[in-house]
């Protein structure tokens, strides 16, 4: 029969994020049983190979004994009495449980973990929502992972919260971990409870590479969609968000080529009508953007909001002015996207003033749009001291026409189209006129 034992300071050299929860009686008034609980607790808690065969070997312990573990302090309604409900909340430690099966294994113990399975712990049995193969999984304890499978743990049983190991499989270490739950038949295809993701949507959209390449050699549907309408390639375009080093970018792009190769849909949206484009272009990252737009991404489909990829790169140019928002609206202009309305540039200017580079493209993309006061007032007092030789020459504009040299450019772009990126680059003219015509900043507009 299993049994949960409480207990505190037992050991004051363990060292645990979380301690054992103190029992309400005395420690010398413990049962002998329940003080060979305490040594096996403080031996695995320790990796102390040596004092968990001592305990094991002197006398019959529970291996499979719980213990009552303090998590995070959360609040909780104190209980109805005779008269109704208390109103009152109290202060308290969530309890989670844990067994010595899932200690060894989430610390990377492997001699204290096979010690315990040869001496009857069971490796499926549920401790705190979790099984041990659970933890190993999440702390990316390969050598664990493996002993469990070998003593029969099911790599398909998930926790309290429906994940499977493979959803488990967070961090490029835990490659090892996820090649050996395949190997033993984990199913890659099996979804999570809530969001009903795969585990090769929750590799997309942390960027491994390598995790998603094995999935999908091992059947994993590229085109599956979750609980929200995302596919592994949307998740992967929603999840490289912010300045990605360059090693991370190249992962992203390794994880939707890899995608591409077995099959996925570039325009599938989300129940936001949201395509992978959407979103890589509101992450800013170009060389995604770049790579979903050759694969045949629709650049003017809008999402339920109405706003196109272009509108969401204008929308986020300032958060990531780092990542060169500017080059990602001009590729995408010249790939034939829809052009803002005229009467909202306003809102363009005050949103990208800190981006001036953005706000260039945008209006040399226009033959003509007439520059007002109303244009001065929208931008901030810093973004204008920091850009004065570019803001300068665009208020200069007002009540003037651009001169004939843009309106030139207008009409070959007028007449290219949406092939603007492809027949440019071939006429035969300098390079700089080519560079005009695609609409490379200057830092100045006449």
């Amino acid at each position: 029969m299993l049994r949960t034992m409480r207990l505190e300071n037992l050991c004051p050299t363990v060292r645990l994020d979380r301690w054992p929860v103190l029992p309400e009686k005395n420690e010398a008034k413990l049962e002998e049983h329940e003080v060979r609980s305490m040594r096996l607790y403080c031996a695995v808690a320790m990796g102390d190979i040596v004092e968990l065969a001592s305990v094991l070997r002197r006398s019959y312990v529970d291996v499979d004994v719980f213990y009552s573990l303090s998590g995070e302090l959360k609040w909780q309604a104190m209980p109805e009495t005779s008269f109704g409900p208390s109103g009152l909340w109290s202060l308290e430690y969530k309890r989670e449980l844990t067994s010595p099966l899932c200690i060894a294994a989430a610390q990377g113990f492997s001699d204290c973990l096979q010690y315990l399975l040869e001496h009857g712990a069971r490796p499926n049995l549920v401790a705190g929502g979790r099984t041990a193969l659970h933890e190993a999984c999440l702390n990316s304890t390969t050598d664990c992972a493996e002993i469990l499978l070998e003593y029969g743990a099911n790599p398909n049983q998930c926790t309290e919260d429906g994940l499977s190991p493979l959803h488990l499989c967070k961090t490029e270490q835990s490659l090892r971990c996820a090649k050996l739950l395949v190997r033993y038949g984990a199913d890659v295809n099996r979804m999570s409870e809530e969001e009903e993701e795969s585990p090769l949507q929750v590799a997309a959209k942390l960027g491994l590479q390598q995790h998603v390449q094995l999935y999908l050699r091992y059947g994993a549907q590229a085109n599956h969609q979750n609980s929200t309408g995302e596919t592994a390639l949307c998740a992967a375009c929603g999840g490289a968000r912010g300045d990605l080093e360059e090693e991370q970018e190249e992962n992203y792009l390794k994880v939707c080529r890899f995608l591409f190769e077995y099959g996925a849909n570039v325009n599938k949206v989300d129940k936001e009508r949201r395509s992978p484009l959407h979103k890589a272009a509101r992450n800013a990252q170009y060389r995604l953007v770049e790579l979903l737009v050759e694969r045949g991404a629709e650049i003017n489909t809008p999402d339920y909001n109405g706003c196109s990829p272009l509108s969401n790169a204008l929308q986020t140019a300032e958060v990531h002015h780092k990542s060169r928002p500017h080059a990602m609206v001009q590729m995408l202009l010249n790939h034939g996207s829809i052009k803002v309305w005229p009467g909202a540039l306003l809102k363009v200017l005050s949103s990208c003033a800190s981006t001036p580079k953005t706000v260039e493209v945008m209006f040399n993309s226009y033959d003509t749009v007439p520059v007002t006061y109303k244009w001065f007032d929208a931008i901030p007092e810093e973004a204008y001291k920091a850009n004065p030789a570019f803001y300068a020459s665009l208020f200069a504009l007002e009540n003037n026409v651009r001169c004939l040299q843009h309106h030139c450019r207008s009409a070959l772009r007028k007449h290219f189209g949406k092939d603007c990126h492809a027949l440019i680059p071939r006429l035969p003219i300098p390079n700089l006129l080519k560079s005009y015509l695609l609409l490379d900043p200057e830092g100045v507009v006449y």
